[in-house]
């Protein structure tokens, strides 16, 4: 994908047109179709992967904690629903368990497969998730280790036991011109700052004088 920055390609009209002031001269038609045409890396033209645009939008889900359920229990639907309107939530409480697999199943905490121990022995179990901490994530298509990598570098270091489910990512692609073509306004030097700070205690002292002056 190629992006050309024409914004200073232009001539202004001589009169407005409503909002529009300005139109492309033949001239800048011409530059526009040769930069296009020699599809090079240049200060207004750059050149990327389609990838590089793309990204994934990941639904990050964390378990539902609540107050007073019983440990290792798998709750149904219905059990689920009850608790939701009468327990109270709260960080330190066990997560509700809505599923458990077979002994033998691999955990795979960051798809949901959790692994615990039940009745003194281990096992891969399923929360139920808490829509109030659901959270999205976009995360980019050229992201080194893919969406896994970025949970645990993004994520994991913040909250406990998050999951996502792999069904449930949707691609996008966004471009943003001011991403690629952003040109940082140079930083002005300590000189010009101290003169204008000298400027502006000379005026504001010649104010205060006008001032004294009119009140006496």
């Amino acid at each position: 994908v190629q992006l050309i920055d024409a914004t200073q390609w232009f001539k202004p009209l001589r009169k407005n047109l409503g909002k529009k002031n300005c139109e492309l001269s033949e001239e800048d038609i011409q530059h526009i179709c040769d930069t296009f045409l020699a599809f090079k890396e240049t200060e207004q033209s750059k050149i990327f992967p389609n990838a590089a645009f793309g990204y994934w939008k990941v639904t990050v889900e964390r378990p539902l904690r609540l107050k007073g359920i019983e440990p290792g229990h798998a709750c149904s639907p219905k059990e689920i629903k009850a608790l939701k309107e009468t327990a109270e939530r709260s960080d330190d409480a066990p997560p509700v368990i809505r599923k458990i697999h077979k002994r033998g199943t691999e955990p795979d905490p960051i798809r949901g497969r959790f692994a615990t121990t039940l009745g003194g022995k281990g096992c891969g179990v399923e929360y139920e998730p808490d829509s109030d901490l659901r959270d999205t994530e976009q995360v980019p298509l050229l992201e080194e280790g893919g969406i896994e990598a970025f949970i645990r570098r993004e994520v994991l270091p913040h909250v406990p036991d998050p999951w996502y489910d792999p069904e449930s990512v949707r691609t996008g692609y966004e471009i943003s011109f001011t991403r690629y073509f952003y040109k940082p306004q140079p930083l002005r030097t300590l000189e010009e700052i101290r003169a204008d700070i000298l400027a502006l205690e000379k005026e504001t002292e010649g104010l205060l004088g006008e001032i004294i002056e009119g009140g006496a």
